[in-house]
């Protein structure tokens, strides 16, 4: 009886620490806002907030378009399991000004304008009515609209803010809106390193109605984003065409997140990348999510097109995501 009861005890215990840890952020809203923006930074985890070299998008840190070095025009299309979709498009813009006193090819200051979208949903969901005959096909659109403006105090140090509006429809006559902003800063330490720092999500929300369906019965909730906090390095040895980055995420939903990416210019206009996303430091159930990328350029007079590509490991899922992008540089 004693070797039955020590064994249950065993038997228990070993299971309940088997159970998956819970995630709260994983049941918060704006989950897909967190999956990344485009093919290069998809195929370098994510990792970007730190990154001034190459197409920038103020989506890692609203201080990024300061140092933009032509105009940049993205757009990516992603391939995703379970009738899911999620496409990005921006455009970014670097303005300078000089000063009488200061030479005419080095500005006074520099400031960034980026804008985008992302758009995500889910289609083919089967519709059906209380008798359960089916209805139709139903769908879901999820959209966040970002405009970031940045300015260069100096060769070193940029400030940026970016205001995003979300739109959700959910369901015939349920729809939300939400307003939220990203603030970010960043420092050049040399023509080396930088480092930065950034927090995204602040006042964003979605406010949820369900009178106009169930009149009497309906009801009124909020639903409230999480805060993201972030913490981020980068290097570029311009000897050897490499750029490593590396980020640290906590969040007010309990996370405490590592990703890492790094890009290697193996030839001409050929980038080779990689990186991982979604480490969890505060839950080791929490998978992580690795990456591959690469993006080819060429010149076509002053446009510079590029094919960008990043395959993402998505766990829990029946298939790995697959980012196709395009971008468009020009003077």
């Amino acid at each position: 009886m004693k070797r039955f009861f020590a064994v249950s005890i065993l038997f228990f215990t070993t299971a309940l620490y088997a159970q998956p840890k819970f995630s709260a952020i994983s049941s918060m809203p704006g989950a897909f806002s967190r999956m990344g923006f485009g093919a290069r930074g998809m195929g370098m985890g994510n990792a970007m907030s730190a990154v001034t070299e190459g197409n920038l998008v103020s989506y890692y840190n609203p201080a990024l378009s300061a140092f933009q070095q032509d105009n940049s025009f993205q757009t990516s299309y992603s391939f995703l399991s379970l009738d899911r979709s999620l496409n990005f498009l921006s455009f970014t813009r670097r303005f300078d000004f000089f000063s009488k006193d200061s030479p005419s090819d080095e500005p006074r200051t520099s400031a960034g304008l980026s804008i985008g979208i992302i758009n995500s949903g889910v289609s083919k969901i089967d519709g059906r009515d209380n008798d359960g005959n089916k209805t139709g096909d139903l769908s879901t659109s999820e959209n966040q609209f970002f405009v970031g403006l940045a300015n260069r105090f100096s060769k070193k140090f940029a400030i940026g803010l970016s205001v995003k509006f979300y739109y959700y429809r959910l369901y015939d006559q349920i729809n939300t809106t939400g307003v939220g902003l990203d603030l970010g800063a960043l420092y050049r330490i040399n023509n080396i390193w930088n480092v930065s720092f950034m927090i995204s999500d602040l006042n964003s929300k979605y406010k949820w109605d369900t009178t106009p369906i169930y009149q009497e019965q309906g009801s009124t909730s909020i639903d409230n984003f999480p805060v993201l906090k972030k913490v981020g390095v980068s290097y570029y040895n311009k000897e050897y065409k490499i750029i490593a980055s590396a980020e640290f995420e906590n969040s007010n939903a309990g996370t405490n997140i590592l990703r890492a990416g790094v890009e290697y210019n193996i030839y001409d206009s050929f980038f080779l990348r990689g990186g991982i996303d979604q480490f969890n430091l505060s839950n080791a159930d929490y998978s992580p999510n690795p990456s591959l990328g690469f993006s080819y350029s060429k010149k076509f007079g002053e446009w510079n097109i590029g094919v960008d590509y990043a395959f993402v490991v998505e766990q829990n899922s029946p298939q790995d995501r697959h980012i196709v992008g395009l971008s468009v540089n020009f003077k």
